[in-house]
């Protein structure tokens, strides 16, 4: 007999028993009686060692089947930074992804400024090679049409690397219509500081938007597109896409 994967509700109780938990505290947490979770447990375990029945993996294999996401974006610099980072870490584990922000890390405070710098610049790139997917905050900082540049930076180290690159933006506005023009030209508008501004009808530079798969929405959104993608057998190591509008 072929073995089945457990019921949500099996799942629930077979998760819980891998935290150590005694059957009465299962109970609770379940809002069952002690004698129903005793009966479940025994059904569980007989359909285990008969082979009806795959065991749940123990906390540390899921921890190693679950894609690890680099988290890059100039959220670093918001007054909440921290906050957000463990924000959008739980959004990554309600989905069954690790969430790696750049300021996990602990910078040694013996450091000057610009050693500090360097080792944080140095602990980020250890995070970005160790993260199977990157996703990126890609809405515009500190002027219109403009990423954060160091997350311009991260994106192309990951594209580099042959990482998949996940970005998102809050809106689908491409650079022509966000950037204000102040002349025109045989080649097209130009910004007050002289330059063509970019129009190939995409919300970013055509560098991030071709080395990305773009979502219009927050993190949320971003990380459910990259759940769907990595469910339907989408590649998880290696690979990049185009942008979606």
């Amino acid at each position: 007999m072929p073995k089945r994967n457990p019921t949500k509700s099996q799942r629930a109780v077979m998760e819980l028993l891998d935290q150590d938990l005694p059957g009465e505290q299962i109970a609770n947490s379940l809002a069952k009686s002690a004698l129903a979770v005793k009966k479940q447990l025994n059904r569980i375990k007989r359909r285990v060692r008969e082979g009806r029945i795959a065991p749940s993996p123990l906390p540390i294999e899921r921890a190693a089947s679950e894609p690890r996401i680099y988290l890059a974006g100039f959220d670093v610099f918001r007054r909440d930074a921290k906050e957000h980072g463990e924000h959008l870490k739980q959004l990554c584990r309600d989905r069954r992804f690790v969430g790696l922000y750049p300021l996990d890390g602990q910078v040694p405070s013996s450091l000057q400024r610009q050693d500090a710098a360097r080792w944080i610049y140095a602990a980020n790139i250890e995070l970005i090679r160790s993260a199977d997917i990157v996703m990126a905050n890609l809405d515009d900082f500190r002027g219109s049409g403009e990423p954060d540049s160091g997350t311009a930076f991260e994106v192309g180290f990951a594209a580099a690397l042959g990482k998949p690159i996940w970005a998102y933006r809050s809106n689908e506005g491409t650079l022509a219509q966000r950037v204000e023009a102040a002349a025109t030209g045989g080649k097209g508008a130009y910004c007050a500081g002289g330059y063509l501004i970019e129009d190939f009808g995409l919300s970013v530079n055509l560098m991030l938007a071709c080395s990305t798969q773009l979502v219009v929405g927050g993190p949320a959104a971003c990380l459910d597109a990259i759940r769907s993608e990595v469910d339907e057998g989408g590649p998880v190591f290696g690979g990049s896409g185009l942008a979606k509008r």
